[in-house]
């Protein structure tokens, strides 16, 4: 994924509990001021629920 890195990601989602849905990661990133292409990457992830965040980056880095 062009100009975004695993480390926007994490500074993004800096602060998530988990387990958290897409949509919670998502308000998480924008309460972080992340970047818009972080913002719309989570937000294409689905409704999934994630367990920790090497499950977010495998889904935003891997399509999965």
């Amino acid at each position: 994924m062009a100009g975004v890195s695993p480390t926007d990601l994490q500074k993004a989602l800096s602060g998530a509990e988990y387990p958290c849905d897409s949509a919670r990661l998502r308000k998480v990133a924008e309460d972080n001021h992340a970047p818009k292409e972080v913002t719309e990457r989570i937000a294409h992830l689905g409704k999934k629920e994630f367990q920790n965040p090497a499950e977010v980056s495998k889904a935003v880095f891997r399509g999965e």
